[in-house]
């Protein structure tokens, strides 16, 4: 299933908890031994990698009151337990967790914290 949206300013988008969203790279056309794989071969394999653009806020984690009945308290500050993965970073991933979306008709893919496998991250990569 896809959605589709248009829009041009990609800052506008926030990512809820601990959702990420991923611009996929291009994987390998080629086997070791040099041959060449179809598209939807590789779009098929389990793992993939991608690029980090946006990142959630993180698991929303409930915060302790000493109020004897939970529904007396007035306001209440959520806190997050920040996410490891960084905008920028290398993400390895399960493919079947995500969720592709088409932005301005490039793929993305919405993917939970807990798919990432490995993120590999190197400042001097996009230097």
């Amino acid at each position: 299933m896809q959605l589709s949206i248009d829009n041009k300013e990609l800052d506008k988008f926030l990512m809820i908890g601990d959702k990420v969203l991923v611009k996929p790279t291009h994987p390998q056309g080629k086997t070791r031994s040099g041959l060449l794989l179809p598209p939807s071969v590789q779009e098929g394999e389990k793992l993939q990698t991608g690029y980090i653009i946006k990142t959630g806020p993180g698991i929303p984690i409930p915060s302790q009151t000493d109020e004897d009945e939970i529904w007396k308290k007035k306001e209440e500050n959520v806190t997050y337990l920040p996410l490891q993965a960084k905008e920028g970073d290398l993400a390895i991933y399960l493919q079947s967790a995500g969720f592709e979306v088409l932005i301005n008709e490039e793929k993305f893919l919405i993917l939970p914290h807990s798919s990432i496998l490995m993120l590999v991250r190197d400042k001097d990569l996009f230097e």
